[in-house]
């Protein structure tokens, strides 16, 4: 469920909005008179799972100069 709250709203119940977003998974939508200007939405537990070390390799490179210096006239010298 989205509920649409004022900033003011969200200042004086931001405890309250937060465990209802935590907890009932609903999405806060905050606005400024009739513009929405932020939405309070649950995170994902994929996104706050354990970390895997080495899940992403493979999927990443660096190339082999990547460390080296620049050229001088990369350098604006």
């Amino acid at each position: 469920m989205t509920e649409t709250v004022t900033i003011e709203h969200a200042k004086r119940h931001i405890s309250t909005l937060l465990d209802r977003v935590a907890n009932d998974a609903d999405e806060i939508l905050i606005s400024n008179g009739d513009r929405p200007v932020a939405k309070l939405v649950p995170v994902s537990q994929t996104i706050n799972g354990p970390r895997i070390p080495g899940s992403d390799a493979g999927k990443i490179w660096m190339a082999d100069d990547f460390n080296d210096p620049l050229p001088d006239d990369a350098l604006g010298g």
